[in-house]
């Protein structure tokens, strides 16, 4: 016969569990795309920032060393949704690596911005936990850090910072 391929019984199974696994692929790629579709739907804000975290010093502890040297800034997915703020390791993951409640932030404001490689300009705000978890984020995009200060401060129901005659910010309220 002209056209047929005879396949020995182990090509066979091995092209039957290549097929298995291709569609186990598809499955989870699905599966990530449907997630990424529902977060998207259905958060208040999303996008990409960098970010870092630190730790409050406790009472009598001495303050924590100043690491402003430190370059350990690391890009998250980061989706405001409900009464939640959770931080992912990239858009399509299932689950996130962290979460806080909106009802934990105890304070949100501006950092300086400052300079990486490329003489990138990152603008910065921080979001404190009441344990004392601080989140600095940064992006390189302005509007993006202001929108979400903006909807950090009115869904936390924080007072909006008062511009300074210099142009600088302080929040209001914080010492």
């Amino acid at each position: 016969l002209i056209g047929q391929v005879e396949l020995s019984a182990v090509e066979l199974e091995s092209l039957r569990s290549e097929l298995s696994e291709l569609e186990e692929r598809e499955s989870y790629l699905k599966a990530q795309l449907e997630h990424v579709d529902e977060v998207l739907r259905s958060a208040r804000l999303s996008g990409y920032l960098f970010i870092r975290s630190r730790w409050e010093a406790l009472p009598g502890e001495p303050p924590p060393l100043d690491d402003a040297e430190v370059d350990d800034w690391l890009p998250r997915f980061v989706v405001l949704q409900g009464p939640c703020l959770f931080f992912y390791l990239l858009s399509t993951d299932l689950s996130p690596q962290d979460s806080t409640l909106l009802a934990d932030i105890v304070e949100v404001g501006s950092l300086p911005s400052y300079t990486r490689e490329f003489d990138e300009t990152h603008h910065c705000f921080y979001i404190l936990t009441r344990q004392g978890l601080r989140f600095e984020c940064s992006s390189t995009s302005k509007t993006q850090v202001d929108s979400w200060l903006s909807v950090l401060r009115h869904d936390c129901r924080f007072v909006p910072e008062e511009r300074l005659p210099d142009g600088s910010s302080e929040t209001a309220g914080v010492d």
